[in-house]
């Protein structure tokens, strides 16, 4: 293992995975066997990353987060406080489901609030955004915001995370950034 992270004392870090340069793991954290965590992740307290799991470059994992295997996070996620992923459509204990795992995709720069649950098998597109405690059961597009149990798409944001609001020509522009998206046919594009 590379040793140009920071690990907690408290931290286990079993052998045969891989961690990124500046990446961070705090207290009470398990990283397992296989998997890939990549440059500069921070990983919270009570945070365990199963086997296979893949995180990009500059992700966001707040405390008591499990991710388990068959999830793949690209680069700059955030997985706030306690959220959930789910990796079997109809677990039973009594009933061995591992060659069954679903992969859920977490595209570029999205978020999932506090508190939300991403059932197994989805993808949920570049720059969206999981409202708090929402319950996701199907594929996100790309800079959409969902809320609610089970979610609905209730509007869009930017990438810098403000919801955007769209004239009559389907143009919005973002308060922080001043980058201009367009929204046509339910898909909005980043023009600048």
């Amino acid at each position: 293992m590379d040793s140009n992270y920071f690990a907690h004392e408290t931290a286990v870090i079993d052998p045969g995975c891989k961690i990124g340069n500046g990446t961070k793991i705090w207290h009470f954290s398990h990283i397992m066997t296989g998997c890939t965590i990549g440059d500069s992740c921070n990983i919270g307290q009570n945070v365990v990353v199963s086997p296979d799991v893949v995180l990009g470059n500059n992700v966001k994992v707040q405390n008591n987060v499990s991710i388990y295997t068959g999830v793949i996070c690209e680069d700059d996620v955030f997985l706030g406080p306690s959220m959930v992923f789910t990796n079997v459509i109809n677990p039973r204990s009594a009933v061995n489901r591992k060659s069954e795992y679903a992969r859920t995709l977490v595209k570029r720069g999205a978020t999932i609030g506090a508190n939300a649950t991403i059932v197994c098998g989805i993808t949920l597109g570049e720059f969206s955004f999981i409202g708090a405690g929402a319950v996701v059961i199907r594929d996100v597009p790309s800079f959409a915001l969902v809320v609610g149990n089970p979610s609905k798409h209730i509007g869009w944001m930017s990438e810098f995370g403000h919801r955007l609001n769209f004239n009559d020509k389907g143009l919005a522009v973002c308060p922080e950034s001043n980058v201009k998206y367009q929204l046509r046919e339910g898909k909005v594009d980043k023009l600048s």
